[in-house]
Order: C-alpha cells, then sequence, then structure tokens
C-alpha cells in the first residue's frame, strides 16, 4: 500500500510491546505519525525508536494507565489539543488475568470493565469530532477469538472482550456515515509474552515443557504455526487505510484458520 497514511496521526494502545508493537510499526511503515500508549517510558521509549519513518514523520509516545480511564480522556485531549486531529485509533491494552467467571470477584471485572470499555470509550469519544471533520477516522478494536468461542480458564477476560465487541459494532453503525469505519479484530495464538506466560501455566499445570505445549497449540492451527505481531499489525494498517473505507463493523479473526479448525 506504500504510504497510504502519509500526513495522518495514529494513537495506539498498548504501543510499547506484542501486538499493539506490531501494529504501530505496520502503520509507521505506511507513513502514519504514531503516538504510543503504555505504561513503561523505557519500553515506550524503545518502541519509537524503533518505529519506520518513510515520510520523515515524528513518532511520540505517553505514558498512561488504561486502568485509570480518566487519566487516559486527559491525556488524549491533551494530545489533541498540542498535535490536532487523528485519523486512526488502536484500541488495544493487556488482557485480564486468567480467573474463572464462576469464581470472580466484582472487583476484579470492575478492573477490567475500566481498563478495556471506559478507556477505550474515553479516547473515541475524544478523537471523533476530529475525525468527523477530516471526514475520515479508522478505529480498530484488539479483542479476541474468545468474541466467538470463550477460551476456558479465561472468564473475565471472555465477558469483556464479549463488552468490546459489542460497543464496537454498536458504534461503527452510529458514525460510518462521517467517513469513520469501526472494526474488531480478534487475534488468536499469537507469539507475545503473554501467550508465552500462559504456556508456561499451561506446562507447569500439566508437567511438561514450554515448547511442547508451543507445539500443540501450533498443532490445533491450520496456518501450522503461531501467529506474530505482524500478523496482525497487517491486517490493522489495511483497515486503516483507505482502501478499507468499505469494511465496517466486522468482527475480523486473525488465528490462521483456528476458529475454523474448532468447528469442523
Amino acid at each position: 500500500m506504500g504510504v497510504a497514511l502519509e500526513g495522518r496521526r495514529a494513537l495506539v494502545g498498548g504501543g510499547s510491546r506484542g501486538i499493539g508493537r506490531g501494529c504501530a510499526m505496520a502503520l509507521a511503515a505506511q507513513g502514519a505519525a504514531v503516538t504510543l500508549l503504555a505504561r513503561d517510558n523505557q519500553a515506550l521509549a524503545a518502541t519509537r525508536s524503533e518505529l519506520p519513518t518513510p515520510d520523515g514523520q515524528r513518532h511520540d509516545f505517553i505514558a498512561v494507565d488504561f486502568q485509570r480511564w480518566e487519566d487516559v480522556d486527559a491525556v488524549a485531549v491533551a494530545d489533541l489539543e498540542a498535535n490536532g486531529p487523528v485519523s486512526v485509533l488502536v484500541n488495544n491494552t493487556g488482557g485480564p488475568g486468567a480467573d474463572p467467571v464462576n469464581e470472580a470477584d466484582p472487583g476484579p471485572l470492575a478492573t477490567a470493565f475500566a481498563q478495556h470499555v471506559l478507556s477505550f470509550q474515553a479516547l473515541t469519544r475524544a478523537v471523533l469530532p476530529g475525525m468527523i471533520d477530516l471526514g475520515y477516522g479508522r478505529i480498530v478494536n484488539i479483542i479476541s477469538t474468545s468474541v466467538v468461542t470463550p477460551i476456558r480458564h479465561l472468564g473475565i477476560s471472555n465477558t469483556i472482550r464479549g463488552a468490546v465487541a459489542n460497543w464496537g459494532r454498536t458504534l461503527a453503525a452510529e458514525v460510518g456515515g462521517f467517513g469513520i469505519t469501526v472494526n474488531n479484530v480478534l487475534p488468536g495464538y499469537i507469539d507475545t509474552d503473554r501467550l508465552r506466560s500462559s504456556m508456561t501455566r499451561r506446562a507447569e499445570l500439566a508437567g511438561i515443557g514450554a515448547d511442547e505445549v508451543s507445539e500443540t497449540l501450533a498443532a490445533s492451527v491450520p496456518a501450522g504455526r503461531l501467529g506474530t505481531p505482524a500478523d496482525v499489525g497487517a491486517v490493522v494498517a489495511f483497515l486503516a487505510s483507505p482502501a478499507a473505507g468499505y469494511v465496517n463493523g466486522v468482527n475480523l479473526p486473525v488465528d490462521g484458520g483456528r476458529l475454523v479448525a474448532l468447528n469442523t
């Protein structure tokens, strides 16, 4: 797509590592000036230094905790006032812990709801007026394949991911007439720190090696491998581009065909 996002700004949540970093890399490669949002200043600075600049664009970062939606709202408003409107918003943050929902205290559910639904709402509400003025907006929500099929032992995550998915599709219908699209990307087994940590826990519980768990997961995917953050980033870059202007309100799995395999 070349520099399809030349001259446009993008905000990327969770942009310091993992899937968020992969999205930031892909958007920057398309010419977008990317502002990264996450908690870790050091990791943010390191990622910013590695972002490509094919259009000579300038990248930035802001340290903020997505569990505090009021802080997310404040930094987004300040950034927009200082730097102008955003054309692309990637709503992404770390997932809830591995807890079954039948044992969950309401507290962790409230924290996860604030981290995902409320912070995403704060960011979206902040950027929408600028997108409307531009007549161009791309909002991409990074969620999970649990939106389609809940994942065992991730009860809180399954619950919150479903809420984000329906929030996003509702928003898509509301803002589609302004040249704005809202789409949900559903990653499968993506090789990130979070997945590796999960594989380590599974290995310990089963009394086997982490490599064996990794091989088992990869074998369950028709593509025959785990995904990479770059795999997700490439899809997000397409959805953010002018070429995807008629794609709106979809739940798009990026999982190597795993969901299909579960149903065949």
